[in-house]
């Protein structure tokens, strides 16, 4: 009789893990993503990574080489890369992650010479804004949302300058409450700083991935807590959650 019910529980749980499976990217697919408007890869394109922690990943900063394993990170960037590389094999595609953890807009913007524009990205994603706003919290940051747009749309106008054809993709950033870090001091404050990075998308004409909404559909599947560490930093899974999320935004 145990056998009989361990061959159930492990038919339901293999059932489980498959609409779970499929469950994901029907819901990144409904995650308004706008199926005409995304970026056809061409030969010799550079994709450049960039942002906080969440980006970063643990990357080896010394190693400069594209598409290296260790300068990819451990994060959604590099599994990314590693789809574009699978998926593109033809295309001779360059890809770098420049992110760095705990920075903000303005520090992204002082480094910006040598981690962006001396790189000359032909698609550049940017994933940043948690910690222009998490730091007004813990780290006695005086930065405001004001701020934040500011530093975010003079940082964008810059590259748009410089390099003129460069396809932008911008991520929003996300926190799921109640995981640690996450509590109710972020709401409705930190809420702002998502729709602002919305707003700035749609000026500068940029592809928009809206990763508060891509997680939580995921929460329908699994607890916050499952999906990141602390509320803000992506777990294994959270990590190819928005991987895949972030592949939306390529023409296959």
């Amino acid at each position: 009789m145990s056998s009989i019910n361990n061959r159930r529980q492990f038919l339901r749980n293999a059932t489980l893990a498959g609409i779970a499976a499929s469950a994901i990217p029907s819901a990144l697919k409904a995650s308004a993503f706008n199926k005409t408007n995304k970026i056809q890869l061409k030969t010799n394109d550079i994709i450049l990574f960039q942002g906080d922690s969440i980006t970063d990943a643990g990357r080896k900063k010394t190693d400069m080489d594209a598409n290296d394993a260790s300068a990819l990170g451990s994060g959604y960037a590099h599994l990314a890369a590693a789809d574009l590389l699978y998926q593109f094999p033809s295309l001779n595609l360059k890809t770098y992650n420049k992110g760095i953890s705990g920075n903000k807009v303005y520090q992204l913007a002082e480094r910006w010479d040598a981690d962006c524009l001396q790189i000359k990205p032909t698609v550049l994603s940017i994933l940043v804004g948690v910690n222009d706003f998490w730091h007004t919290l813990v780290n006695g940051y005086t930065g405001t949302l004001e701020t934040y747009k500011n530093d975010y749309k003079a940082l964008l106008k810059r590259t748009v300058d410089a390099l003129p054809n460069v396809k932008l993709i911008i991520g929003e950033p996300y926190a799921l409450k109640d995981v640690k870090a996450v509590d109710d001091k972020w709401f409705p404050a930190f809420d702002g700083y998502r729709q602002a990075a919305k707003e700035i998308a749609a000026e500068f004409n940029a592809l928009f991935i809206p990763y508060q909404s891509v997680y939580e559909k995921a929460l329908k599947l699994a607890p916050a807590s499952y999906w990141t560490a602390d509320g803000v930093h992506p777990s294994v899974a959270g990590t190819q959650l928005m991987a895949a999320a972030w592949m939306q935004t390529i023409k296959s």
